[in-house]
């Protein structure tokens, strides 16, 4: 069989395609991925040049044809206000020094990567976006974060070299500054009117090949990570990878609803779930950094849970909702408002909270020093609390701790010791020496100091046993694992 023309240049461009993918360095990760980072040793760094591809696409429904939606104005007219950044000397330690706190080793271990060698030469590239046109950039903290240099290249092939006016590592937003004029600029929308469902467009740097355009719906919204206790992330399934961290997420009228952020993925690539931080969320950031050069936010002083079925029948309450308080540091705003560990929060300032991943971005948006109305629900009715909110002074997130499921009442138990209280701190409780049957399946553990059953103290056996005959069918046992708080919701059979 003869080959034509055409398919002698087919079999050349395929040739070409796997020589370039055979080029590419695989990288097996699991779990939240970072989208922004793409390494590359500087001298093996290609040059990419731009890919362009249209299609008209319809899709049927129901008979009739459906034009999906056309992107095309949207990155025609606002695709140059995105940005490539690269930085440069971010590999400024040995090994990045092995420090637990230090950024680019927590970036590493959550790859799974073994830490390079400091000597080698890399480069991170990242997405951004410009907000004003005298040279203001949005982008995310962890790309730009330690960097010594860091290069912005405008969609006219200019590079500029920009300043880092500042970070802020809970919301990973990061500010820069460009010494140009007159500069294309995104126009910026509103995150809380995001439907989910609707259509959203992401524009950044995959992989290095600059302005690519991706799109998708949004997923979900007011997203809980781990970790990531101060945003409310917008989830879609928009194609990120990294490169893309820190461009804009536009919606079909061409405004920025969100920065892209996270991914997640067991392969360090797409996978379907994206995560972007909302506008309003990085405008807040953003303002605080250019006027008071840096970000404070309000502190409750709480360590909270999620309800669930149980826990909500264990305090009353109709249906699950709210934030449950497991633990209140003494001397805390909390504490000095008389909040109790078992207090359930349901509003503050008047807006209800259905799960308890939504108070910490809630109470940190408010000013230290302000005063905030909580509707908390304590021993079966509401009650409305004044706190005078302090200063978070440190980047420890309230975390939202995972309570053990159902289950039925049985341990074997016994008083703390001296020693034991003395190294706990506990001026009370009752140890768990043997678990089994209900206990187990309730999700207590042998080494476990159960200090209170629906919100009544245990400072012996004889207490625990009383307070379980008469609790109904439904409580809730507050224990010590470890050092942290939580309550156990248990029904009994």
């Amino acid at each position: 069989m003869q080959s034509t023309d055409s398919d002698s240049a087919s079999l050349l461009r395929v040739i070409r395609s796997r020589s370039f993918e055979r080029g590419l360095i695989a990288l097996a990760l699991s779990g939240m991925a970072v989208a922004g980072y793409g390494w590359w040793r500087v001298e093996h760094q290609a040059h990419l040049g731009d890919v362009v591809a249209s299609a008209p696409l319809t899709a049927p429904l129901q008979g009739a044809a459906i034009r999906l939606p056309d992107f095309s104005s949207i990155i025609r007219e606002y695709g140059p206000a995105v940005v490539n950044i690269q930085v440069s000397g971010v590999a400024s330690k040995a090994a990045f020094g092995g420090d637990e706190d230090d950024p680019m080793s927590r970036f590493f271990r959550r790859f799974g990567m073994a830490t390079p060698e400091a000597s080698v030469q890399r480069q991170a590239v990242g997405s951004g976006f410009i907000v004003s046109p005298d040279g203001v950039i949005l982008t995310n903290a962890h790309v730009v974060d330690g960097a010594r240099e860091v290069t912005v290249k405008l969609t006219d092939r200019r590079e500029l070299k920009a300043k880092v006016v500042g970070v802020d590592p809970l919301t990973d937003v990061a500010v820069l500054r460009v010494q140009a004029h007159d500069l294309p600029v995104a126009r910026l929308g509103e995150s809380i009117p995001v439907q989910v469902g609707e259509w959203v467009l992401a524009i950044g740097s995959p992989f290095g090949f600059d302005n690519s355009a991706t799109a998708g719906i949004v997923s979900a919204k007011a997203r809980a990570l781990p970790d990531e206790a101060y945003v409310p992330f917008i989830q879609t399934d928009v194609a990120v990878n990294p490169g893309n961290s820190g461009g804009p997420l536009f919606n079909l009228r061409g405004e920025v609803v969100g920065i892209n952020s996270q991914i997640y993925s067991q392969t360090g690539g797409y996978q379907g779930l994206s995560f972007a931080i909302p506008i309003d969320v990085a405008l807040k950031v953003k303002e605080q950094i250019l006027h008071e050069g840096k970000v404070t936010r309000a502190r409750l002083g709480v360590s909270i849970q999620d309800m669930n079925q149980a826990l909500a029948q264990s305090f009353g309450l109709k249906k699950p909702a709210g934030a449950l308080i497991s633990a209140v540091e003494a001397g805390s705003p909390a504490d000095r408002s008389g909040m109790k560990s078992g207090d359930v929060i349901l509003a503050v300032d008047g807006t209800r909270i259905q799960t308890a991943s939504e108070l910490p971005p809630m109470i940190a948006s408010l000013k230290p020093g302000a005063t905030a109305l909580l509707e908390v629900w304590r021993t079966g009715e509401e009650k409305k609390v004044k706190v005078r909110l302090g200063e978070l002074l440190q980047e420890a997130a309230a975390p939202v701790e995972r309570q053990a499921q159902g289950g039925r009442l049985g341990l074997a138990v016994r008083p703390l010791t001296p020693e034991e209280r003395r190294q706990s701190g506990l001026q009370g409780g009752l140890l768990v020496v043997e678990v089994g049957g209900p206990a187990a399946r309730a999700g207590i553990r042998d080494g476990d100091v159960i200090l209170a059953l629906n919100g009544t103290p245990v400072g012996n056996v004889e207490t625990l046993r009383t307070l379980a005959e008469h609790a109904g069918k439904h409580m809730a046992l507050l224990i010590q694992r470890e050092d942290a708080k939580l309550f156990v919701p248990i029904t009994l059979g």
